[in-house]
């Protein structure tokens, strides 16, 4: 890390401080207006690491914030679970996949297979990358997001297009940011633990006359990933949000966001397939888990975030309220990274020992995306039925440029002479090598020396418009029978040019341009659900939902055997989307006077029109999946010292018609030997519990324990593992948590993440490569509040 930005970073730790005392005398004395404008005092001797206690003392129950959701969590016939900023601050979060590990039944996938360096999260076993949001918009871009300006994330199960649009076959997540309030407060928290770990942040509201106020979130982290001597990060972010009008009919809101993150990337171990032998049932090679391939003097992965959001409403009556809000973002994607399974050929010297020839993946992908959406929402009767209601439309267009880099060494670690080949095309002769850029494959060295060319290539670039118009209401029919229906229309549509060029001795040569013609779909989706409520505060409900995902090439870009196939003997044809069925039945329940939430939902998802192969060269939209399962959670407070947020989610996943297998002379079809296979990232089993207790007046203590069974391997949601059968091991994880409230004001916070220094694998793509997961650390915070 840059001398300069280290010296940021001090500065940001040591101002957290600075700036709480400076602020601490107005917030301890303003009176603050609650939302619906109703004014209520602070309680300012709540300790400061109680974030599920509002202004007024109780607890708060989890409420969805996006206005298509129009009925009460309760009243909602689908699966949700809302992680509120308690735990996000409890659990020392600092980013989405660390987040959301307290959900069970989410995975995240490996960077590989076309997929970027990026938050790849799997839901009910379909991949929902695409499928994040911010505040309702969809947050595009490859990305690793962080949590320093979220209230809350929603997690939305099951085939949700009415909702979300496109591509949410398994789900959606909402990340909920920050926003002004009209109470004053400043939150500061400076860390410091093992690794060299250093964050701090600063969460500053600050009132502007009676309706007016703003919010200034700050962040600065370092450190190494534990385990992983190699795999440092530094990032830095801020957030700042002005809103006018708040407690009144007519608000609105300017947020401006930005983050800059610099980071070691990280490929992991090598598979089995590297050595042609295998030494684990996993098919992972049975090498030290802190192996790292990569080079420091090359590899390196930048993700930059802009986005500027504005936000206004206006209350017209109970009747309708009108929402709208516009973004304009622009993310970066950039990395070289080392890839230990794919590019890298593998010899065998003289003497037994494995050497490989690093491979390398990269990309530069740019992002800028103009979003609108807009909503109007509210409460009516026709006689003795009520309505709750939401009508929108949303917009959107994303600009998406993508290229390569070469990189061509010109002095690096020598390859032996005299190699045997065991994997890929390796040369025998060390001569052939260049100036070669080799490694042992059981004793890689990650300090290897290395000068040479990099060069970016040739831009391609894609455009993608959509259009979508929703309704959802939630019919109050009788006090204990509530319907929901939804229904959505959209059009989506894709164009793009693609680059072609040679590249000799590091240096691009561009060749050409094609234009992409532009391929449009349309297509509507549908929700039914039916709650019954038993008591005000229970239903048990029924719903039936589905989703489209459109492809975005033809299929003779995007067939399994890479190829140039055609869908029944016609080249490029428009390819129908893929649809997302699901059948749930829940029962939900607040009790112990509202304090505990708890959940329980079966489901049934089906997904079709995949693309299989069917003779030599020709594909139809044949392919489907099953997921069935059910999932518990439980979110709140046993006791007023006692609190709990976690579930269990069971994945019964299965291929059950997959690419047709055609062979011989003449051609003879047969079932493809991955029919059958659970799907990729579907873990059967995945539990997770995070529980606090306060076991004297200013001490807590607590943890939490998060399981996931063993996981197939795989990027695109088909069959795990391939033939190879290629899987994470099941692993357990322990994590400790104490706070001791120094003041009413401040508290030390301790978290002991892995406490046992558990070693495991996250997740591996089946094909190249397995990530490591980080070992223990242990993270000491100061936690102010004013």
């Amino acid at each position: 890390m840059s001398e300069s930005r280290a010296a940021a970073l001090r500065s940001l730790l040591f101002a957290s401080s600075a700036a709480g005392m400076l602020v601490a005398a107005p917030a301890i004395a303003a009176d603050v207006t609650a939302e619906d404008g109703v004014v209520v005092t602070a309680d300012q001797s709540q300790p400061a690491n109680l974030g599920t206690i509002d202004v007024n003392g109780q607890f708060k129950k989890p409420a969805l914030v996006s206005p298509e959701f129009v009925a009460p969590l309760v009243d909602t016939p689908r699966a949700v679970t809302v992680i509120p900023q308690a735990i996000i601050e409890q659990t020392s979060a600092s980013s989405l996949q660390d987040l959301l590990s307290n959900s069970p039944g989410i995975t995240f996938g490996a960077g590989e297979g076309g997929q970027p360096l990026a938050d790849r999260p799997f839901i009910r076993g379909q991949s929902s990358g695409n499928n994040i949001f911010v505040d309702g918009i969809r947050d595009t871009g490859g990305q690793q997001r962080e949590v320093f300006n979220l209230e809350q994330v929603e997690v939305i199960k099951g085939p949700d297009a009415v909702y979300s649009g496109r591509g949410s076959g398994g789900g959606s997540i909402n990340l909920a940011s920050k926003s002004p309030k009209l109470n004053a407060f400043t939150n500061v928290s400076a860390g410091a633990g093992t690794d060299g770990s250093l964050r701090g942040t600063v969460d500053a509201n600050l009132p502007l006359g009676e309706t007016a106020a703003l919010r200034i979130n700050l962040m600065g982290a370092q450190g190494d990933v534990p385990g992983r001597d190699a795999v440092d990060y530094d990032k830095w972010g801020a957030a700042i949000s002005l809103g006018a009008g708040l407690g009144t009919p007519s608000s609105m809101v300017f947020s401006y966001y930005h983050l800059t993150s610099d980071q070691m990337p990280d490929y992991g171990i090598p598979l089995f397939t590297k050595i042609q032998s295998r030494t684990t049932d996993s098919g992972v090679l049975d090498v030290p888990y802190d192996s790292f391939y990569g080079l420091k003097a090359r590899d390196y992965l930048t993700n930059e975030v802009d986005a500027f959001t504005f936000k206004a409403e206006h209350r017209l009556n109970d009747f309708a309220t009108i929402r709208n809000v516009s973004r304009y973002s622009q993310t970066l994607n950039d990395y070289i990274v080392t890839n230990p399974g794919d590019g890298g050929y593998v010899g065998r010297a003289a003497d037994g020992t494995y050497w490989m020839k690093r491979g390398t993946k990269t990309r530069w992908n740019p992002v800028a995306t103009l979003a609108n959406v807009t909503d109007v929402f509210g409460q009516f009767a026709t006689g003795s039925i009520r309505h709750s209601y939401d009508v929108g439309v949303e917009l959107s267009r994303e600009h998406n440029r993508n290229a390569s880099y070469s990189t061509y060494t010109t002095s690096g670690s020598a390859c032996p002479s005299g190699l045997t080949t065991v994997s890929g095309s390796y040369p025998t002769a060390a001569g052939s090598l260049g100036a070669g850029d080799c490694t042992p494959v059981y004793n890689p060295n990650p300090d290897d020396a290395w000068t040479g060319i990099i060069n970016r290539g040739p831009t391609s670039s894609n455009t993608t418009e959509a259009i979508g118009v929703y309704a959802n209401d939630s019919i109050t029919l009788t006090e204990r029978l509530i319907l929901n229906l939804g229904v959505r229309w959209d059009q989506y549509s894709v164009k793009g040019v693609n680059a072609t060029a040679t590249q000799s001795a590091g240096v691009w040569t561009t060749t050409g341009y094609t234009a992409v013609p532009e391929q449009t779909w349309e297509f509507t989706n549908y929700q039914v659900g039916l709650v019954f409520k038993p008591t005000q505060n229970s239903s048990v409900y029924a719903s039936w939902s589905t989703s489209s995902t459109p492809p975005t090439i033809s299929a003779g870009d995007q067939n399994a055997s890479g190829g140039t196939g055609t869908v029944d003997g016609v080249a490029n044809t428009v390819l129908d989307p893929e649809d997302t069925e699901s059948f749930e039945i829940g029962a939900k329940a607040n009790v112990l006077n509202d304090r505990l939430a708890l959940s329980a939902a079966a489901f049934h998802l089906t997904r079709k029109n995949a693309l299989i192969l069917v003779e030599p060269n020709i594909f139809r939209q044949e392919g489907e999946v099953e997921v069935n399962g059910f999932e518990l959670g439980v979110s709140g407070s046993i006791t007023p010292k006692w609190t709990v947020f976690g579930g269990y989610t069971y994945m019964d996943s299965e291929l059950t018609k997959a690419a047709v297998v055609v062979s011989g002379t003449p051609p003879v079809a047969s079932v493809n030997p991955l029919q059958g296979l659970p799907l990729a990232n579907t873990p059967k089993h995945s539990a997770s519990l995070f529980t606090t207790y306060r076991v004297l007046p200013r001490l807590t203590v607590g943890g939490g324990v998060y399981y996931t069974s063993k996981s197939l391997g795989g990027n695109q949601g088909g069959a795990g593992g391939g033939t190879n059968r290629i899987y994470a091991p099941e692993w357990t994880r322990v994590d400790a948590f104490a706070a001791y409230d120094l003041t009413d004001r401040a508290t030390l916070q301790l978290n002991v993440k892995n406490a046992t220094d558990e070693d495991y694998i996250m997740r591996t793509n089946g094909v190249h490569h397995a990530d490591v997961a980080a070992g223990r650390q242990a993270i000491l915070a100061l936690n102010l509040r004013f």
